[in-house]
Parts: C-alpha cells; sequence; structure tokens
C-alpha cells in the first residue's frame, strides 16, 4: 500500500489543491478544487483510475469559486465535507473536530482551526497536515471578514504546533511559490507567531495588516456558500 498524492496549483488565486489516494484501493479524496482548474482535475482523476470518495474544502473561500458540485456531478458517489460551523447547505456531510474520513486504508482527522473564518477545518493524515488558511508558510490567514478573529487564530495554531515537528505543513495558498513546509519550521520562522510569540502581539501583529478585500470576494463567498453549483465558470 502506498498513499498517491498530487499538490495542483491554481495561479490567478495562487491555491493548492491537493488529490490524495489509495494505490491499491483507488479510493481518492480532493481538498480545496478550485472552479478554473476543474478540468485539470478530472482530467488526472480518470487518468489515474481513481474514485473520487470525498470533495473536502478547508472553508468557505473568498478568494476563488470551488467546483465541489461539478465534481460532484461528474463523480456521483462522491460526498461534499466542510466543517460543522460552515453556513451552507449543499455539504453531504458537515464534519466536527475530531472525527475522521476515510479512503481506502488511510485515514483523515478533522481538526477544527477557527480564527480566518468561524469554520476553518485543518486535516490531519499521517504526516500531513493541511491547513487552508489557518497556518500558511511564513504566515497566517487574515482575520477581518467571515467571522475572523485574531484571538481564536491564535489558539488554533497554537493547537496546530502540537503536531509532531516534522509533520509537513500543506497551506491552501502560496504567493511565494513555496509547496511545502513543516511544523517546526512554521514554530520558528513564522514571521506573524513564529519563536514563542505571546497571543497579545500575535493579535497585534493580525490587526495590523493592511490588505485590500479579495477581487472576487463578493461573488465567491456565495457562490461557495452554495458549492459552486449556481455559477458557470470557463474551464482551464
Amino acid at each position: 500500500m502506498s498513499l498517491i498524492f498530487r499538490p495542483l496549483f491554481e495561479k490567478e488565486s495562487s491555491t493548492y489543491t491537493y488529490l490524495l489516494a489509495d494505490s491499491k484501493t483507488k479510493e481518492a479524496v480532493i481538498i480545496d478544487a478550485v472552479a478554473e482548474t476543474k478540468q485539470r482535475d478530472i482530467g488526472l482523476i480518470e487518468e489515474l483510475g481513481l474514485e473520487l470518495k470525498y470533495i473536502i474544502e478547508t472553508h468557505v473561500h473568498a478568494d476563488h469559486i470551488t467546483s465541489s458540485c461539478p465534481l460532484k456531478q461528474r463523480f456521483n458517489e462522491a460526498k461534499i465535507v466542510l466543517g460543522e460551523f460552515n453556513p451552507v447547505a449543499c455539504a453531504d456531510v458537515l464534519i466536527k473536530d475530531g472525527e475522521s474520513l476515510h479512503f481506502g486504508e488511510y485515514q483523515i482527522n478533522a481538526l477544527s482551526t477557527p480564527g480566518h473564518t468561524d469554520g476553518c477545518m485543518s486535516y490531519v493524515i499521517g504526516d500531513k497536515v493541511f491547513t487552508g488558511d489557518a497556518l500558511l508558510i511564513r504566515s497566517c490567514g487574515r482575520c477581518d471578514f467571515q467571522g475572523g478573529s485574531a484571538e481564536k487564530l491564535f489558539d488554533s495554531i497554537s493547537q496546530l504546533f502540537t503536531l509532531p515537528d516534522e509533520t509537513y505543513v500543506y497551506p491552501a495558498h502560496d504567493y511565494g511559490g513555496r509547496t511545502v513546509s513543516s511544523i517546526w519550521e512554521e514554530k520558528v520562522f513564522n514571521e506573524m507567531i513564529g519563536g514563542k510569540v505571546d497571543k497579545a502581539e500575535f493579535v497585534r501583529r493580525v490587526n495590523a495588516m493592511e490588505l485590500s478585500l479579495p477581487a472576487k470576494i463578493h461573488v465567491a463567498v456565495p457562490a461557495n456558500q452554495v458549492c459552486g453549483s449556481k455559477i458557470i465558470t470557463k474551464d482551464a
């Protein structure tokens, strides 16, 4: 048995999509799929002969539109998964902190990591953690919309930092071309929380971020609340 693992990239929103599968049973999951790269993802799943079991979202994104519903239309048995505190009606599974999903011989453990949004969920698979927008490489998610809270995010990242140091960190985005980090690296080098930054200083740093709103926020959020089912986009 071995894990098929394919990190994929969407350049407009700098989003990483992750495809994972059991090489023996061919059962697969996809994390944070993007509408613009729907055809690429469908093509890869079919080319590898995989059976898509779960379509997982780390949270309701504001910077891109998901392809969850279009993927489910193609792979009818797949279930859309979001954390229990996301305001969506389209999910087949609203997963709770500490619950697990299985594909083949592999287990995914859900870890509630609110702060960027109130519904953010990270997913731990063996020596990998998929952190969405909670923990980024050398940074963290913003907390100024969708129920964001810097105080909650500090607690969430502190929880992620209890994972083994060698755990690989795979975020939903990176704007500098980096593909992976580790819990140890982020404990030491993360510019927002690394080096034993306390909660008050972290909150000050997050609240001092000067960021424009995502260009697609007014389209992406309502579209993602229905898992991308009512939005027509040009396939990439």
